[in-house]
């Protein structure tokens, strides 16, 4: 049985791991807001560089461009796994993995046996996983959001349209969190290259008025290309990839923030519990060794008027 002075030190370092965990819970919060604004600046450009695509892809000018046009095979992938570089977060970056790992069983397997399929680790918690597990790495992007600047972003997007355009991969597709509000995140396998014939759209963007099928086919806006869509395609496609990546690595970021307030929060609650029990094992053992003392004192003064 846990005595007085073990209690004690346990209801010690309770209040202190509590303490950590609301002050990890606050700083949370505070990269949280700021990483929603970015979030929510950055989402309507991106979808209408989208948009602007899929009409000129709906014109014809699908083959206009090489990162447009679909390989007849795919002989080789790369899949970029966009995850934090820190844990304490929830189910936060397991969920990602996971996502990725039912991805490549279903679709890449053969790909991955042969050796022809490539991870790029966006992300610490990401990265070792897959390195650990013998997955060819194309980038290990280790402590990638300590500092989170568009350079990152081109780097990956260079990346994977070198490797496609070279024939590295025939197929190239990003898994992450979007951020959907504090406490939910939504899991995306989207694909990147080639650009697929119709948008890929999130649940997060279904949710937006502006981009939902039905509002894009009623305002659709015809427009003038100038001097030519083949051109635009030229300035346009590279730019839409890397902003797809930019957009993720952001939504990524704001989700993690989020999920590990969440976390936070509901370690700082457990604490609180957990003291409210130590306290009260406390007071329990407490008033029995109270109680035994008195008893002995009892007994030891019987015992002297007996003698």
């Amino acid at each position: 049985m846990a005595t007085l002075r073990d209690i004690r030190i346990r209801i010690g370092s309770v209040q202190n791991t509590q303490q950590v965990t609301r002050a990890m819970k606050m700083v949370a919060a505070a990269k949280l807001r700021r990483a929603q604004e970015n979030i929510f600046k950055t989402r309507p450009y991106a979808y209408k560089i989208g948009e602007i695509i899929e009409h000129l892809k709906r014109q014809g000018a699908i083959e206009a461009h090489p990162l447009l046009r679909e390989r007849e095979e795919v002989k080789g992938a790369l899949i970029i796994v966009v995850t934090g570089d820190r844990g304490l977060a929830g189910a936060f970056n397991s969920n990602v993995i996971k996502t990725a790992e039912s991805l490549i069983h279903s679709n890449y397997s053969e790909l991955h046996a042969n050796g022809t399929l490539q991870i790029v680790g966006a992300g610490r918690k990401g990265a070792e996983h897959f390195r650990k597990r013998g997955y060819k790495m194309a980038a290990d992007l280790s402590d990638v959001f300590r500092e989170l600047t568009f350079d990152t972003a081109l780097n990956i997007g260079s990346l994977a349209i070198e490797g496609f355009l070279e024939g590295d991969w025939d197929e190239v597709k990003i898994v992450y969190n979007e951020f959907k509000n504090t406490i939910a995140q939504n899991r995306i396998a989207a694909p990147l290259i080639p650009v697929p014939p119709e948008q890929f759209r999130t649940p997060v963007m279904l949710q937006e008025d502006l981009v939902t099928p039905e509002i894009q086919d009623r305002y659709r806006a015809d427009y003038i290309f100038d001097p030519d869509s083949a051109n635009i395609l030229n300035a346009l496609v590279p730019r839409f990839v890397n902003f797809e990546i930019w957009r993720a690595l952001l939504e990524s970021s704001a989700a993690e923030h989020g999920a590990r307030m969440v976390a936070m929060d509901n370690a700082t609650a457990n604490a609180t519990e957990l003291l409210r029990s130590l306290r009260l094992q406390y007071n329990r053992a407490r008033q029995s060794a109270i109680t035994t003392e008195i008893l002995e004192i009892i007994s030891g003064a019987n015992a002297l008027e007996e003698g």
